[in-house]
């Protein structure tokens, strides 16, 4: 079922175009930058959605995930995602598989840069860890501490709102980013049928976590 979801998910990122734009904000020195997926000569040439995407913002603690994961990096948004298919797909559920552990999460995916070429880490919790991790792969807890939580409802190519929202919320009360985003893909974006859904009923939780 779990991996149902994945696979729902995989076609979803090759089917829409994953790039973002963020505002330029300024950065405290002890304030980790953010980083945001995007390919700005492929967003420009792209017709934005003319709905606005439906953003819930929660003031939370992050929930807690022992999380199995790979470093990767890609030469556009597109090549981002087939890498994650491939990822998520095969690459994750082999050495789980192998070593006999559960997902326990849906997907999670951190980017470490703003250009080509993308360096980004993606994985999936897990319900322990590995007896014997292969060359390439890593694992670690995330979770735990103050986070403002972006519930994203809309195109995958409008998450950057959400970064702009969340951005300006820390900026207005002063907070400061303990770590850099990550987004957690919680909704199967296709139905029981195999229909790909409304994309403003799939949900991409955008967090970030502060000090």
């Amino acid at each position: 079922m779990f991996f149902s979801k994945i696979s729902s998910f995989l076609l979803l990122l090759c089917l829409v175009t994953a790039c973002k734009e963020e505002k330029k904000t300024p950065v405290k020195p002890d304030e980790p930058k953010i980083f945001v997926r995007k390919d700005t000569a492929k967003l420009k040439k792209e017709e934005q959605p003319r709905r606005s995407p439906i953003i819930n913002i929660v003031d939370s603690v992050a929930p807690k995930y022992l999380v199995l994961y790979i470093k990767d990096s890609a030469s556009s948004s597109e090549r981002i995602s087939h890498k994650l298919a491939k990822v998520y797909g095969v690459k994750l559920p082999e050495v789980m598989k192998n070593n006999k552990i559960k997902p326990a999460g849906p997907p999670i995916a951190w980017y470490r840069s703003n250009k080509s070429p993308f360096f980004f880490e993606a994985g999936i919790p897990v319900d322990k860890k590995p007896a014997k991790l292969p060359k390439g792969f890593f694992i670690k807890n995330i979770g735990g501490e103050p986070s403002l939580i972006a519930h994203f409802y809309g195109p995958y190519s409008s998450t950057f709102v959400g970064y702009e929202v969340l951005t300006e919320w820390l900026k207005d009360r002063k907070k400061t980013r303990s770590s850099i985003p990550y987004e957690i893909y919680v909704t199967d974006p296709m139905d029981k049928d195999g229909k790909m859904l409304d994309p403003y009923k799939v949900q991409t939780d955008i967090v970030f976590p502060y000090k």
